[in-house]
């Protein structure tokens, strides 16, 4: 009876993982979507606590639980609670990191726990000792959870300034060797003596931790949304090998789930940008990050508009496309440009947000920033049809955007962004830029659209700049 109830305890948790995925898809029910996957998950968990038997035998060391669950609870729940929305990037990094890590964990235990068992049997093959499937999920769960660990932790030091991207030649070349020497190794590990198993065992989780590092390092800033999203694809992927190993029917349907979304993901961005994901992984796009400043090779001069011409524009305007960018979630600006939004509206303004799908610095920045303003997920608008209304738009506000508006993708051969797609800003009747300086975005490159004819510069915070707007439109 106990056994029928643990079952269907994971079938509800499955189909409420399923469900919340759905709701996920649409910022009015994301919210109550997550309510529903994480209560299925606390129904999952409690059930294997207290109905899952092991030989008959309860699990217990219920102190050691649940003193592990209140550890996590307490210190999730703060970081979640203080994180801000510019540090949302690190913090999705490094909750996909712990995942990763437990995963890996798992797979460590259960290696251990095997290789205890054939200790009585040091002189045969470790290999003969257990089910080639077993064995297989075990080495799966180690790796794919280490490079997951490492990976995610690599991205969050470098989304929050930590650590610099670093790359040199033959690096590929190396990190294919790497990879080779951890399958080699993981091949070894089943084909070595019991008694020497664990040794090769370990020195494959170390080689994946090496290749993790090595495969997220020389990625630039700009493809950080791709890689995060590819390394949640990795835990979910980890994680449902750890389902296989206990037999685990919640477990197995949510890393089935985190790692389909992920690759799906991973996939749907990659066409956003017209690159395939090899091109992401070794092209180091946005590497150079760190580079000098704009050349102006094209030539061109900045023109600049005042507060108040900007606000005359606008308040007249019949459309203003918005487009934001990482310096309007750097500013924390996101409640300033909805209140901008209402006041033109007030006027007669209609008002749109244009979203591009690597803006940001995670899938989905922008959607999450401005969902968390209230702001209307019908006036959120994907590149496709953003870049038909800003045909018929007076007005583009480029809010901290950078390479994603950058013209040179369509018209600069020689550009590493050529052939990405990009919001064509300059098909509005006038773009106002807003930016703190003229710094080149995370691909490193000047941005041709600073120079266009059409275009006018509004140098400054964007919190402080939007709130002097504001403060103008008001006033017309």
């Amino acid at each position: 009876m106990e056994i029928s109830i643990l079952a269907i305890s994971y079938l509800v948790a499955s189909v409420t993982f399923i469900i919340g995925l759905k709701m996920l898809s649409h910022p009015a029910t994301a919210r109550r979507g997550n309510l529903i996957a994480a209560g299925g998950m606390t129904l999952a968990i409690l059930a294997t606590i207290f109905l899952y038997k092991d030989d008959g035998r309860p699990l217990g060391n219920y102190g050691w639980i649940f003193s592990g669950i209140a550890v996590g609870l307490v210190l999730g729940w703060i970081i979640a609670k203080k994180v801000k929305m510019t540090a949302m990037p690190e913090l999705v990094s490094f909750f996909n990191g712990m995942g990763g890590a437990c995963a890996a964990l798992i797979s460590i235990v259960e290696f251990d726990y095997i290789y205890r068992e054939a200790a009585s049997e040091p002189d045969k093959v470790f290999g003969s000792l257990i089910h080639t499937g077993h064995y297989l999920a075990i080495i799966a769960g180690a790796v794919i959870g280490s490079v997951s660990f490492i990976g995610s932790m690599i991205a969050w030091g470098k989304l929050n300034g930590k650590i610099k991207d670093v790359s040199f030649k033959g690096q590929h070349i190396i990190n294919l060797i790497v990879l080779v020497l951890v399958l080699a190794s993981a091949v070894a590990t089943y084909f070595a003596a019991t008694n020497s198993a664990i040794i090769y065992f370990f020195v494959t989780v170390f080689l994946a931790l090496l290749y993790g590092v090595f495969f997220v390092q020389p990625i630039g800033g700009a493809d950080m949304p791709v890689v995060i999203s590819l390394l949640n694809s990795f835990t979910g992927v980890a994680a449902a090998c750890g389902g296989f190993l206990y037999d685990n029917k919640a477990m197995l349907t949510g890393g089935i789930l985190v790692g389909a979304a992920g690759t799906l993901l991973t996939i749907l961005m990659c066409r956003a940008m017209n690159r395939s994901l090899m091109n992401v992984l070794i092209g180091s796009f946005g590497g150079s990050a760190s580079g000098a400043g704009p050349t102006h090779a094209g030539g061109g001069t900045v023109k600049e508009i005042t507060i108040s011409d900007a606000a005359m524009v606008m308040a007249y305007a019949k459309k203003v496309i918005v487009v934001p960018g990482y310096g309007l979630a750097v500013a924390q600006a996101q409640h300033t440009c909805h209140e901008l939004e209402k006041v033109l509206g007030e006027k007669g303004v209609e008002v749109k947000y244009a979203i591009h799908p690597v803006a940001g610095r995670m899938p989905g920045h922008m959607n999450v920033l401005l969902a968390e303003a209230d702001v209307e997920y019908d006036k959120l608008l994907e590149m496709e049809p953003a870049n038909e209304e800003l045909k018929t738009a007076d007005v583009a506000l480029v809010l901290g955007a950078n390479d994603v508006v950058n013209p040179a993708a369509k018209t600069d051969p020689s550009s590493p962004i050529y052939g990405m797609p990009v919001l064509e800003v300059g098909e509005a009747g006038m773009v106002i830029v807003n930016k703190r300086s003229m710094k080149p975005g995370y691909a490193g490159i000047e941005n041709q659209l600073f120079f266009e004819p059409k275009t006018s510069m509004l140098f400054g915070d964007a919190k402080k700049v939007l709130q002097e707007l504001i403060a103008q439109v008001k006033e017309i």
